[in-house]
């Protein structure tokens, strides 16, 4: 039986990287922008949907609800974002981005379009279009291992 290195495990790697490419965006959208990495997350996933549940976002995030909540919570209070009642669920609320909200997607976008361009500058399209597919695959597998 092949014993375990961590550094070649496929997880550990995917987990590194992930960590070191979240760090680098992390910076820049603080420095920049002042958001957290959830807040950003937050504001992209609202900009694209339009409306959404924080029930939702956490789904499509993969965040859970305490992160996304806290996250919900500071761009609320800072005015990028608003936060109504559901009328289909009364349980859960609405988010939307405020025009400065708005404001703020359309500045932070092709930030994190020029983060990802110099990111993959080294590589071919091909191997980045392979590497996307490969990680929507990823995904799916691990989806199914959850049942």
């Amino acid at each position: 039986m092949p014993s375990l290195e961590l550094d070649a495990f496929i997880p550990y790697r995917l987990s590194v990287t992930s960590n070191l490419v979240s760090d680098a965006i992390a910076r820049t959208y603080d420095a920049l922008f002042g958001l957290s990495i959830p807040e950003w997350r937050l504001v992209a996933v609202v900009a694209e949907a339009g409306e959404i549940t924080q029930q939702a976002i956490g789904a499509r995030t993969r965040m859970d609800k305490v992160t996304v909540s806290r996250a919900a919570i500071a761009l609320v209070e800072r005015g990028l974002m608003d936060r109504r009642g559901n009328p289909s669920d009364r349980r859960s609320h609405l988010l939307a981005l405020t025009q400065a909200g708005r404001d703020l997607h359309a500045a932070i976008a092709p930030k994190a379009l020029e983060l990802e361009r110099r990111l993959f500058a080294p590589f071919d399209p091909e191997e980045v279009a392979a590497f996307t597919d490969m990680l929507r695959r990823i995904e799916a597998a691990a989806l199914a291992l959850e049942g």
